[in-house]
């Protein structure tokens, strides 16, 4: 379990590093075109080739990677910070009209799944990173607020919330004073989890054309461009597909060993 936690550390790590290097520097301009060097392979000059405009695909990889990142944070963050406060109103209020209808609004959501909520977005809105984060955003929503209620339910009839109602707490200060403390190491968890989905979300909405769109680097943007040219550059399409994979690996690596590391059960067990 720590090997696997140290490892999905280091994967995130490395490219969340990546990503802000990009901020200050990298090795070429993505916006600099080299056409006569278009498709080079790998070589001390352009490390990992360059693309089919002659773009350097390392600092393509570099932008890709804060491009990826910050979608799938802020994604994460619309979902975490929408999702845990429904999640803990509908547990307070449980049985009531007002549950009831919190967690059918949630499964109407789950109807929908990101990509057919992006593409009725972008319907609308056009085709942007800015409308893929609200896509993906909206799809966590429910993910946080059911598993919030789930586990602040299980919470509810435990010993120490009974003394707090007793005591004349309201469901508010119960839930943010004593539920909301013993269920964030779960949140964190899941947080983790659904920043790896969004990081693969985020590459699929690029993929089709309903993410970043040019002159914004993007991973599955990339991979899209290289689709008809695997048979003669396939460094084009290894090495963003190969981003993608580590970084979600990285994450899920990083959400189990969390997982493991947080539980008491396992704490227990360790000792």
């Amino acid at each position: 379990m720590k090997r696997g936690l140290i490892l999905g550390a280091c994967l995130t790590c490395t490219f969340v590093a990546l990503s802000l290097l990009s901020f200050i520097w990298t090795p070429y301009d993505i916006g600099s075109l080299d056409i006569p060097n278009k498709l080079h392979p790998p070589d001390m000059v352009n490390w990992l080739g360059t693309d089919h405009l002659g773009r350097d695909i390392v600092s393509m990889i570099m932008m890709g990677a804060r491009t990826s990142i910050a979608v799938a944070l802020v994604a994460v963050g619309i979902g975490m910070g929408v999702g845990i406060p429904l999640g803990l109103w509908a547990a307070a209020r449980r049985g009531t009209l007002l549950d009831e209808v919190i967690m059918r609004g949630n499964d109407l959501i789950f109807a929908f799944p990101s990509l057919v909520i992006a593409i009725l977005i972008t319907a609308v809105f056009g085709a942007s990173a800015v409308n893929a984060i609200i896509a993906i955003g909206i799809f966590n929503i429910p993910v946080f607020a059911r598993l919030t209620r789930s586990a602040a339910l299980s919470l509810w009839e435990r010993d120490f919330i009974l003394a707090a109602r007793v005591s004349g707490k309201s469901a508010f200060r119960i839930s943010y004073e004593h539920i909301l403390p013993n269920i964030t190491n779960l949140m964190i968890v899941q947080g983790t989890i659904q920043f790896s989905l969004g990081i693969l979300a985020e590459a699929a909405l690029s993929y089709i054309g309903l993410g970043a769109q040019p002159p914004t680097a993007s991973w599955g943007r990339m991979l899209a461009d290289a689709q008809t040219l695997v048979s003669f550059a396939p460094h084009t399409a290894i090495v963003p597909g190969m981003a993608i994979v580590l970084m979600v690996l990285g994450l899920n690596l990083l959400g189990d060993g969390l997982r493991d590391w947080l539980d008491p059960k396992m704490r227990v067990a360790r000792v």
